[in-house]
């Protein structure tokens, strides 16, 4: 009687053991996130989150790339190459205009994080604001990028039509650099902490600044969530404990921004992302501390400012009934929680 026992209990073990493997196996499973510039300030997140060991300790097996243009992490999101991307939001909109449905499950960033620079020598010219745009050449990371979506957004509203200036991809970091040196562009959209290294060296000055609340919303009229983390949907309802251990792992990463100072996180961060000048990476760090979401959550009325830039000059945003409660969700943090 008591074999028989044992071995009924034998078989319900190995039964339960079998029964829970898949779902071992679908929250270990890898997961490649590509990131649209890693060291940029605004996608700090993404690698704050693998030093801090988030990642492991809800259990998860990530590997961060990185590409210099969003729309580059975009489109192997798309073609299923990698399972998520630390973009812009607005993203996900324009994706749904033409039949992709993405969603951003965590948000890292309530503004873009980005400003518009002007090259010392264009600005001595007289180029004072984008009313000033006719004519010249504005840099962008890379054309259907997140800076191409509010460079002509910000030229539109300063009454400067898409034909009277020139885009021109030139990445981030040092080839933006060079590219506003050389003159090949007169005025470009760029974050930190190429923002402060170019005010350092006077090669540049501001002319539109989307860092804090205030000139976002002078300039965009509200909010405008910008780095998160999105996935594609059927991946997220496909994947549910994956996609909520990463918005979990994510949210602990903005509550740790929010509790330490700009010289403790950069302790955390490769050599490379700040070189030989830590301290001027520290004064980006803490010019950008206020853009950061506390929670990963999505801050309300977002949404509906990125949908009003993008359909000020996207025909296919504006003529699509677009839904907003596919292209984000704060479920996953809920159920984090």
């Amino acid at each position: 009687m008591r074999t028989y026992r044992r071995t009924l209990l034998a078989t319900a073990l190995c039964t339960a053991l079998a029964a829970a493997a898949p779902l071992a196996r679908a929250a270990d499973a890898p997961i490649t996130i590509m990131v649209g510039g890693i060291n940029k300030i605004i996608y700090l997140p993404a690698k704050l989150t693998e030093a801090l060991g988030y990642f492991k300790e809800e259990g998860l097996n990530v590997e961060l790339q990185s590409q210099p243009a969003g729309v580059d992490a975009e489109n192997q999101l798309i073609a299923g190459a990698v399972q998520g991307v630390v973009g812009f939001y607005d993203h996900t909109i324009d994706l749904q205009s033409k039949g992709k449905e993405i969603e951003a499950i965590a948000v890292f960033c309530k503004v873009p994080g980005e400003v518009e620079l002007v090259s010392a020598k264009a600005a001595a010219a007289g180029f004072k604001s984008m009313a000033d745009a006719k004519g010249k050449t504005l840099g962008v990371t890379g054309l259907g990028s997140s800076t191409d979506f509010l460079t002509r957004y910000l030229a539109d509203r300063q009454g400067v039509a898409s034909k009277d200036y020139s885009l021109l991809p030139v990445g981030a970091g040092n080839t933006f650099i060079a590219a506003m040196k050389q003159d090949r562009i007169q005025a470009g959209m760029t974050t930190e902490p190429t923002v402060s290294q170019m005010l350092k060296t006077g090669d540049a000055k501001v002319l539109v600044d989307l860092r804090t609340e205030e000139g976002s919303k002078a300039a965009l009229g509200g909010l405008y969530p910008a780095a998160s983390l999105y996935v594609q949907n059927a991946w997220a309802d496909a994947h549910k404990e994956q996609a909520t251990r990463l918005a979990h792992a994510f949210a602990k990463t903005m509550a740790y921004i929010q509790t330490h100072s700009a010289e403790q996180i950069a302790e955390l961060v490769p050599r490379d992302y700040y070189g030989s000048d830590k301290a001027l990476y520290v004064e980006a760090l803490k010019a950008s501390l206020p853009m950061f979401t506390a929670d990963a959550k999505m801050p309300a009325g977002g949404p509906e400012t990125v949908l009003k830039v993008l359909a000020t000059y996207k025909p296919q945003v504006k003529s699509r009934n677009i839904d907003l409660s596919r292209t984000y969700s704060n479920a996953y943090l809920a159920a984090a929680k």
